[in-house]
């Protein structure tokens, strides 16, 4: 098949290069940099691909096809989506049927018909597709229920109805109903009645196919977490939770600016440890039989040890009992195609273990069997969590950090024999097993941690080959049947991501998209130099982005004056060879650059790409190490690249407002201006999910919260500050920056300002608010450090 693709000298051009943008230009609409390709998916028959992007001036999104013969690229109209293809397409091995989600509804893909096969039209959403062991039925949940298509009747039929009360002739549980049935016979009657139409339903679902499944009361106070359906329509695996679950107060976020003219007062989330997440059962259930097995949690090794009893002793909390177990959640289960057997992926509340079990359902009491236990002193982490079968095998596949990095396991389900099939000093991301069970593609960055490219390996022998040598691979979609091409998303610093074709033998790059607009391919960008920052802490350097000055320093002095940027999320990298998370913040680097200042953009410890001890090291103490290495990083810049140390500023967003606060507060004599987007606070107000991991909740680790809330060390601002804040900000409150402002005034500093922006959240939306907020810290730098 003739292949299309653009030339790489295409992707790079520009016959009349620009300089940099204002600032106006730089924090327009990104329409003006063009979209970049959200999603890509194979067309079955391999003669196209589907990809999504941005309609142009709008927030809604258009498919687009490219024809591969012909690179023809046409946009899907919706009379023409009725015929395309999904993403995740599931296919059965034996027959090559595949069934696949789209827009809510299943189709499937028959071997010997032509066209499209529609197998639900609801206005609920159907997910979870799997197939029969035999291949002629279809599996899927709709809602918290679960059905079949049969492919060979075209009916399709629940196979659950399951509701969370008590059945309506249970025995009453209170007085009044009790004397009710005592004193009237009538009301006996009644309820005799009643079991014996419940009890003959019953029957006659289960002896008559025709029928429709008759209704599972599961008894009241308790809720359906998630399900899952053996491929033989058998077994339900049922995670349930506390109906009534306590939380905390929640937070609430008024509205100035609104349509009415009045304030709308709007509940948000509540905050750590006052939201702590409801324990799960698992159940096991029987529904040939109509018998529930509750799974007992209390022989997954380590759950009756309590890893913060010592924490908890220190603030008079009891620990866990000598019978208790430690509170789980459910966090996946995955049928083996064969139907007898489920793995059971569970985790510790407390987020220091995770386990994977197997649940047997041909013997006599199903069980639990711990097959892996990961466990964590700071957290488990919240990645590196997938896991399956490997195909025509009782063989489980996982990714595991308990080597110190990502990597890839498989673990006999019987035995528990385990193997690693990759090791060093890299992550392992997003495995595919190839349906020979033979090889496993990924993605890794092994070459460098800034580096990402689609890999392969070899099980035999464990030989991990390098496929691409672009270093800046996305994501990537393999076709069923297809050993020849792979389906990828790249992107490059100043190339947002793209669709391109990849070649498994040659790695080969054939580029089949270029969204970006000519406005934006003119400008000649700086590219980020990626440097190693040597550490004063750690053996390891601290990998960053590095933009150095090109214009003469603003003071009229021979030493640059420096900004160091902090990126947010805490565990997130910006410093890799992708399109950045930050890419308005790079296109301002090369704004500062030109006005004679160095840009330092590191990946401080906290950030992901780097392994296990990189990303605890924050573990009771948030702020400390991240400070250690920017400072590490202003002496790098000081020693070899005249940066001048008196004039040094830092600015980020969240997390990197977070930092912003710290280093003014904790290391005046470093950093003498710096300006906090959205910032982080008080760690007590932050949500649960996130803060919990990583300093554990206040109420047990008081200390943690204390060494690492910026509040707790405002008493040392000695430089000039700016805090900017969205007051619709529903992810860190806009309260946060106006407590901190009150500490301010009441610590009588100076030199501080805040900006209040009425109509954003905690991502902005309007290019005047983005203008706005870095208008002031262009401003905040160069009236503090860029000038005398």
């Amino acid at each position: 098949m003739k292949r299309f693709f653009i030339a790489a000298s295409a992707l790079l051009a520009g016959s009349a290069l620009a300089q940099t943008p204002d600032l106006k230009q730089i924090m327009a609409d990104p329409q003006w940099i063009g979209p970049p390709v959200e999603e890509a998916w194979w067309q079955l028959d391999g003669e196209a691909v589907y990809y999504r992007v941005e309609r142009k001036d709008s927030e809604l999104h258009a498919i687009h096809r490219i024809d591969l013969a012909s690179g023809a690229d046409e946009v899907v109209e919706y009379a023409g989506q009725a015929g395309i293809d999904g993403v995740d397409p599931v296919v059965h091995p034996g027959t090559g049927r595949i069934v696949f989600v789209r827009d809510g509804n299943l189709f499937a893909r028959m071997p010997g018909r032509d066209g499209l096969l529609q197998l639900t039209r609801s206005t609920d959403t159907d997910a979870d597709p799997a197939f029969s062991p035999e291949g002629d039925r279809v599996i899927f949940r709709r809602g918290s229920q679960w059905w079949v298509h049969d492919l060979v009747d075209r009916l399709n039929w629940a196979v659950t109805d399951l509701h969370f009360e008590d059945k309506p002739d249970a025995e009453p549980e209170d007085d009044l109903a009790e004397m009710q049935l005592r004193l009237f016979e009538s009301l006996r009657d009644q309820r005799k009645d009643q079991r014996e139409a419940r009890t003959e339903a019953e029957k006659a679902a289960a002896e008559d196919p025709s029928r429709s499944v008759a209704p599972w009361y599961l008894g009241e106070g308790l809720e359906p977490v998630t399900s899952s359906l053996s491929p033989d329509g058998r077994w339900l695996l049922l995670a349930v939770r506390p109906a009534d679950h306590e939380s905390g107060q929640t937070g609430q976020m008024p509205r100035y600016v609104t349509q009415s003219g009045y304030i709308d007062v709007e509940d948000v989330r509540t905050r750590v440890g006052r939201d702590v997440p409801a324990p799960s059962e698992l159940w096991l259930l029987d529904l040939e039989n109509r018998k529930k097995h509750e799974l007992d949690f209390e022989g997954l090794p380590g759950i009756d040890t309590d890893p913060l009893a010592e924490l908890k002793s220190e603030q008079d909390i009891a620990p866990l009992g000598e019978d208790e177990l430690r509170e789980v959640s459910v966090n996946g289960l995955e049928w083996h195609p064969g139907g007898e057997l489920a793995a059971v992926q569970l985790r510790a509340i407390d987020n220091k273990d995770r386990w994977l079990a197997v649940v047997d359902t041909a013997t006599e009491e199903p069980a639990l069997n711990n097959r892996h236990r990961l466990t964590d002193e700071a957290w488990i982490n919240w990645y590196f969590n997938d896991f399956g079968w490997m195909p025509d095998s009782e063989t489980l596949w996982l990714l595991s950090e308990e080597s110190g990095y990502s990597h890839f396991y498989t673990i006999d389900a019987h035995s528990g024999e385990t193997e690693q099939h990759t090791s060093g000093d890299f992550e392992v991301f997003d495995p595919v097993i190839r349906q020979d069970g033979e090889s496993v593609l990924m993605l890794t960055n092994r070459s460098h941690p800034s580096e990402y490219d689609l890999y392969r390996l070899h099980l035999d022998g464990n030989d991990l080959e390098r496929i691409t040598e672009h270093n800046g691979i996305e994501s990537f979609t393999v076709r069923p049947g297809d050993d020849e091409h792979v389906l990828l998303r790249y992107s490059e610093s100043y190339l947002p991501p793209q669709a391109a074709l990849a070649n498994l033998e040659s790695g080969e790059l054939e580029p089949l998209t270029d969204t970006r607009t000519e406005q934006f391919k003119a400008v000649e960008w700086q590219q980020p130099e990626i440097m190693p920052v040597p550490s004063s802490h750690v053996e390891r350097p601290v990998w960053a982005k590095f933009y150095p000055a090109r214009g003469e320093p603003a003071h009229g002095g021979d030493k640059h004056p420096v900004v160091l940027f902090v990126h947010g999320a805490g565990y997130l990298q910006n410093t890799w060879l992708r399109y950045p998370n930050y890419f308005r913040e790079q296109m301002f680097h090369n704004l500062l650059t030109e006005r004679g200042y160095h840009v330092l953009d590191m990946d401080f410890r906290a950030s992901a790409g780097y392994g296990r001890d990189w990303r605890t090291a924050i573990y009771r103490k948030m702020g400390t190490p991240e400070l250690e290495d920017l400072i590490d990083g202003v002496d790098w810049l000081v020693e070899n690249h005249d940066a001048d140390p008196d004039r040094v500023g830092v600015y980020g967003g969240s997390y990197g407002g977070f930092m912003a606060f710290m280093a003014m507060f904790k290391a005046p004599e470093v950093f003498h201006a710096g300006a906090a987007l959205r910032p982080v606070t008080d760690w007590a107000h932050y949500n649960h999910f996130y803060t919990s991991n990583i300093l554990n909740t206040p109420e047990v680790d008081p200390q943690a919260y204390k060494r690492s809330s910026p509040i707790e060390f405002a008493e040392g601002l000695e430089g000039h500050l700016l805090i900017a804040h969205g007051m619709l900000d529903d992810n860190v409150f806009y309260q946060d920056s106006v407590r901190l402002a009150q500490r301010l005034i009441e610590l009588e500093k100076n030199h501080w300002e805040m900006a209040s922006y009425p109509m954003e959240g905690h991502g902005f939306t309007r290019p005047d608010s983005w203008r706005d907020e870095y208008w002031r810290i262009l401003n905040l730098f160069e009236r503090t450090i860029g000038r005398e």
